[in-house]
């Protein structure tokens, strides 16, 4: 039987760190649910990947740096694609209740 779950079922108020929950793996594709409570990247670090990522939020807010790009805002709705090597941070997320995001990473 097919099992129905809901992406905003048991969402945390709070948390020391993200939470990433992968959905679906095949190949060379995996779908993440991350929850953000106000985290950031930790100074100095960089996401550096092998492969592409695409970003969804559904809810809250978050601010992603991209290396000698500069800011991107993203609110409910708001997707971006990242490819392989792009440097890029993040700067900032909600403090007032948890951001929701789905990311699609691929090769």
């Amino acid at each position: 039987m097919t099992e129905k779950r809901n992406i905003f079922s048991d969402l945390p108020v709070s948390l020391p760190d993200e939470i990433a929950e992968t959905i679906v793996k095949s190949g060379n594709c995996r779908v993440e649910k991350i929850v953000s409570t106000g985290q950031a990247s930790p100074d100095g670090f960089w996401y550096d990947q092998e492969e592409s990522e695409w970003v969804l939020l559904l809810k809250g807010s978050a601010t992603v740096t991209f290396e000698g790009e500069g800011d991107v805002q993203l609110l409910p709705g708001d997707h971006i694609n990242i490819p392989p090597h792009r440097r890029h941070r993040l700067k900032e997320t909600a403090q007032d209740g948890p951001t929701v995001w789905i990311c699609v990473f691929y090769k």
